[in-house]
């Protein structure tokens, strides 16, 4: 994650996510940051990745929402995901940004 109007992103330790994808069902896991554990499960069509997420937070306690993403490749040929999402509870839209790290 390179920036999220939710919380201040560390960038010595960002929260990474780990993507996998099936017949449009994509899945994964995620963790850093404010997080310790954080899972998601949803769908991709076209640039349009929807999920539903929940995660453990280092400060105590869970959180959990939903979200939309938009797949864009950047410049130097790497995938960012935009995302908007809604925690449960709360309806303040926030945005935040992840990068793909080259292997």
């Amino acid at each position: 994650m390179v920036s999220s109007t939710a919380s201040v992103v560390d960038p010595d330790t960002p929260t990474e996510f780990l993507y996998w994808e099936a017949d449009g069902v994509v899945w994964g896991s995620y963790a850093g940051d404010t997080v310790t554990h954080g899972r998601f499960v949803g769908t991709r069509d076209g640039d349009q990745v929807s999920i539903a997420y929940a995660h453990a937070l280092k400060a105590g306690g869970t959180a959990g929402g939903k979200s939309s993403s938009r797949v864009e490749a950047g410049d130097d040929g790497l995938l960012r995901l935009v995302e908007e999402f809604t925690f449960d509870g709360d309806d303040t839209p926030h945005v935040s940004v992840c990068a793909e790290i080259p292997d």
